[in-house]
């Protein structure tokens, strides 16, 4: 019976919130007949369906029990309850599937019911419903006009259309909805299609053996498929548990993003504290470095003063109309010239009594002077001592005594003048600690300022032409840099000013690139107004080449050959990398001494005047036009940059070849080789280079004939005669394991053993 309200609930759609009372129906002789029409026999009761809606209607309803409702089942006949049940599921099926969408109620096979139904009388709900005999009006609130119920084949229109005379359930695929309980959104699956009557056989003998209700639940559980239920609540239970599987997966993420978004918000925290704090240390290492750049200025400049007293100072003296500055010696250095003038008084004075001693030397023991001669002196002799006649004896003993007191005379002048030597290049250290401060204190970046935001200027290393060269500090690196300011004339034309920046920004893309350990790297470049930019360079500690020398005149061989050894190597990346670069600058001012001594490292640097070799202007026969020509230093130029014609003269990377020639004759004879007493415009003037067709080696210091071999090679007047950079890098004099070679093995009474001689006496040297 369950069945048949939830198919009219099905026809129907009734909704959920409405509810379903049934009411026992006579039919008349129209109902009869439209009855027996439709199914060719006759029923005696049919069951009226009757919705109301228990939310619109506050009507009571009568409450009659399922066993009231059975009873009047269970007095028809069998074959007419067949029948009616075979009609009514028909009616069912074919009303729940039009109305499949709007009941929200999914449908299975024929044999098979709802959860609903499958319940047991004992676990099933005890609905209670009104039973009414006739049916009554409804209320005008439900829409239902009339005074009596609809016919029961309204019940039976279908979507499809039928004719009068078939069953409703012929025409349908027979589906059962499922409970609302276990209602799923799939779309119901069609099964095999069985017509009522097959579906009434079924049941035949179990209704006709008892018309009890429970009779009437074991018909359809019989028809019921168990599997069914149980993949429906194998589904619903996976649903489920993929559900919440799902909503625990989404709570985690949830969780998760929380957590994360609490560790990227303490993250930013962190971030600002560690920003916050790293602007304080930057803050404070700028805080003191600049305290400790002006206790050494204060330090440098009290040394300064206590300097001038013991060295000396510059004293401005007029000449006419102008003033010039003139250096006075310290008292360190007149001390030093009042000994010298003492030890060359008593030199003289030493000489002197040995010439007079010489006159007093006394005959040798085979000749014995005449008598005459000796009455002379006696007559003429007076009070002093040197008339008296000495005997041999006394005579070497007081020639023995000027003789070492000339012997300490002479070993207290050598002391003298070593001293005098250490005090000169004090001395030129304390010159140039002058003429730097002095620069410092007139320049405009003298305070300490911070250029770009990123680098704090000390102070000043040294000073050019038209820049300074600053030691800095870089805040972002954290680490020392020399910073060059080019400061170009306000005073110039714009043309020449443009000319100067285009030549710096040409210098920087060179030396940019570069990327080797015996070259001073470039950092950075910028601009700090229309007149003024920087570079940022490596920083050094040691100083150059050229002070060295200045210091120390002179260098052994192996000193000089291992920087020229660096040097080369340098020059030999320059002429690997494409395009090729010639220097074309190299002295002892632009090679940097890392640690300050001649056995260390070395850099170069200054790329100022270098010539890229690209292809448009490089030839590998002539080599490239010199557009620069009187650029440079004089000293370190080859004979070929000086040549004046109608053409510029071609260069090639020989130029720097002759540059490392001249480099390591003067570091070890301390002298240039070439207009080494002449200025620059002497130089020019006279033709001195042009004039250089060989060179010449003064007898000391002792150098090995291979260094003069290798000079000469560098040094050869004629460029095409000129080993280039690459022959230089393969010269046996810089290969080590060759030099070995040579000094170790050689024929007897060779050249060879003479050779190797003279390097090692040159070596110890």
């Amino acid at each position: 019976m369950s069945q048949v309200l939830e198919a009219l609930d099905g026809l129907n759609g009734t909704p959920k919130d409405q509810g379903l009372h049934s009411t026992p129906w006579t039919p008349n002789s129209e109902e009869d007949g439209d009855l027996d029409k439709a199914s060719g026999e006759s029923v005696g009761v049919i069951w009226k369906v009757k919705v109301v809606d228990t939310q619109k209607d506050p009507r009571p309803v009568k409450n009659d029990t399922a066993a009231d409702m059975m009873e009047e089942l269970h007095s028809l006949d069998p074959r007419r309850q067949e029948l009616l049940e075979a009609r009514f599921t028909g009616m069912g099926v074919a009303k729940g599937s039009a109305h499949n969408e709007s009941s929200n109620q999914s449908l299975c096979s024929v044999g098979s019911l709802s959860d609903k139904e499958l319940e047991t009388p004992e676990k099933k709900p005890n609905d209670q419903r009104t039973r009414k005999r006739k049916g009554e009006p409804y209320d005008g609130s439900q829409g239902k006009g009339g005074t009596r119920g609809h016919k029961i084949s309204d019940y039976f229109e279908f979507a499809g259309g039928s004719g009068p005379g078939t069953s409703p359930g012929r025409c349908v695929p027979p589906v059962v909805r499922s409970s609302p309980q276990h209602s799923l959104s799939n779309p119901p699956a069609s099964v095999q299609q069985g017509s009522p009557s097959s579906i009434g056989s079924a049941n035949t003998d179990h209704s006709t053996s008892s018309l009890k209700p429970i009779s009437l639940h074991t018909a359809h559980k019989a028809i019921q498929s168990d599997l069914t239920i149980e993949k429906l609540t194998a589904l619903e239970n996976n649903k489920n548990s993929d559900l919440e599987k799902k909503e625990g997966r989404i709570d985690d993420l949830l969780r998760a993003n929380c957590d994360l978004r609490r560790q990227i918000d303490e993250q930013q925290r962190m971030l600002e504290r560690y920003k916050e704090r790293l602007n304080k240390c930057v803050t404070m290492s700028k805080k003191l470095l600049i305290e400790k750049s002006k206790q050494e200025k204060m330090a440098c400049r009290d040394k300064s003063m206590q300097d001038r007293l013991r060295l000396g100072h510059f004293t401005t003296v007029r000449h006419g109309a102008s003033f010039t500055e003139q250096w006075t010696d310290g008292y360190a250095f007149q001390n030093l010239i009042k000994q010298q003038e003492r030890i060359n008084s008593q030199r003289e004075d030493i000489e002197r009594q040995r010439k007079l001693l010489a006159k007093r030397k006394p005959p040798a023991m085979g000749q014995t002077p005449p008598p005459s001669l000796e009455q002379n002196k006696r007559k003429s002799k007076t009070n002093g001592a040197e008339n008296e006649a000495l005997t041999l004896a006394e005579y070497h003993e007081q020639e023995e005594i000027f003789k070492l007191r000339l012997g300490h005379l002479k070993k207290e002048e050598a002391e003298i003048q070593a001293e005098l030597e250490r005090l000169e290049r004090v001395r030129n250290l304390h010159i140039r600690e002058l003429k730097r401060i002095h620069n410092e204190d007139n320049s405009q970046f003298k305070d300490h300022p911070t250029l770009n935001d990123r680098y704090l200027l000390l102070h000043l290393l040294g000073r050019g032409g038209f820049s300074e060269v600053y030691k800095a500090f870089d805040l972002t690196e954290q680490r020392y840099v020399a910073v060059k300011i080019h400061q170009l004339n306000k005073n110039w034309r714009d043309e020449k000013k443009e000319n100067y920046h285009k030549h710096a920004c040409r210098e920087y893309r060179i030396h940019k690139e570069l990327d080797h350990p015996r070259i001073v790297k470039l950092y950075d470049y910028f601009s700090l107004d229309t007149d003024s930019f920087c570079t940022v360079l490596e920083y050094c500690e040691g100083n150059d080449l050229d002070f060295y020398l200045k210091q120390h005149k002179l260098m052994s061989e192996k000193e000089g050959r291992s920087i020229i050894m660096q040097i080369v190597n340098a020059l030999k990346y320059l002429n690997e990398i494409r395009p090729p670069i010639i220097h074309y600058d190299l002295k002892p001012g632009n090679i940097l001494l890392v640690n300050g001594t001649a056995c260390g490292e070395i850099k170069i640097t200054d790329f100022g005047l270098s010539k890229i070799m690209d292809d448009d202007s490089y030839n590998s026969v002539d080599g490239m036009e010199l557009t620069s020509q009187g650029a440079g230093t004089y000293w370190y130029l080859p004979p070929e940059c000086f040549v004046v014609g109608k053409e510029p003269p071609k260069i090639s990377n020989k130029v720097d070849v002759w540059s490392v020639g001249v480099i390591f004759y003067q570091s070890l004879y301390g002298r240039k080789p070439f207009g080494h007493n002449q200025s620059q415009q002497d130089i020019l003037q006279e033709n001195t280079i042009l004039k250089a067709t060989e060179v010449q080696f003064p007898p000391k210091p002792v150098v090995s004939p291979e260094a003069k071999a290798f000079i000469r090679r560098c040094l050869a007047y004629r460029k095409e005669d000129r080993i280039d950079v690459h022959q230089l890098a393969s010269d046996p004099f810089l290969m080590p394991h060759i030099r070995k070679s040579v000094s170790t093995t050689g024929t007897p009474g060779g050249a060879m053993p003479s050779t190797s001689g003279s390097f090692n006496s040159s070596s110890s040297n």
